[in-house]
């Protein structure tokens, strides 16, 4: 069972010790027999974990969500979802390569399919005000294609030095993880709409807002190597936040 989920026995002994995975029955000699349910189980686990959520939250989830079939087809809506996405996002880099090879014309249009920001609008609308995605939509339209890049480049550049700062077991009050905290809020600060960049806005509030939210929602944890990752980028922000702003 182990090898054929990709996981370690060693995995499905701990979930069964916090209750979040009990086999089916056990055998004289001590085996662990699962049967379709708990193959549904472990399923839904298994995709839960992917996206990033702890095992407390898991198991928060699973209970509230009785209905596996159900769950599951929600899921993977969204798998599909994100198939999609990433099937464009892939089709468009490789078009970029091309021209930047073959020193074609790069067209914008082109390359930013499967990059659609605008999937959040309501969500950031009703977070922040529909002044704060106006801001944002007008700022990122008004780039030109090298500047976009030049722009998704820094990012993913400072998400794979948290990850990196996280992995290393760094303290996030250690002037390698306050450093990033410092060009976390510089970056911050350059997105329109966001109170980071407002004058007069709680810049302190909305940074330790923000590292808060890194941690509970798993699109954002899964930026920075999942919830321990983000865990440790919402401590140095806070310890940031605290001294600097």
């Amino acid at each position: 069972m182990a090898r054929i989920a990709g996981t370690t026995s060693r995995t499905l002994r701990h979930y069964d010790d916090i209750g979040l995975l009990k086999p089916s029955r056990i055998g004289h000699n001590g085996y662990r027999h699962y049967d379709q349910a708990a193959l549904v189980q472990l399923q839904r686990i298994l995709l839960l974990r992917e996206l990033g959520l702890g095992l407390p939250v898991i198991a928060e989830v699973l209970g509230n969500e009785s209905d596996a079939g159900k769950a599951l087809g929600g899921h993977l809506k969204w798998l599909r979802q994100e198939q999609d996405r990433l099937n464009r996002q892939i089709a468009s880099v490789q078009r970029t390569i091309e021209a930047v090879k073959g020193g074609g014309e790069l067209m914008a249009e082109n390359m930013f399919d499967g990059f659609d920001h605008t999937q959040y609008k309501d969500e950031v609308e009703q977070r922040w005000g529909k002044d704060a995605y106006a801001s944002s939509d007008a700022w990122w339209r008004g780039m030109d294609a090298a500047e976009k890049v030049a722009w998704k480049q820094r990012s993913q550049q400072l998400g794979s030095d948290w990850i990196a700062a996280a992995g290393a077991g760094i303290a996030a009050d250690s002037a390698e993880a306050q450093d990033l905290a410092r060009r976390q809020v510089e970056w911050l600060r350059g997105i329109p709409g966001t109170p980071a960049a407002a004058p007069g806005g709680d810049v302190k509030g909305y940074v330790i807002g923000l590292g808060e939210m890194y941690v509970a929602d798993p699109r954002f944890s899964a930026n920075y190597g999942g919830e321990s990752g983000a865990g440790f980028v919402r401590d140095a922000l806070r310890v940031y936040a605290e001294a600097n702003l």
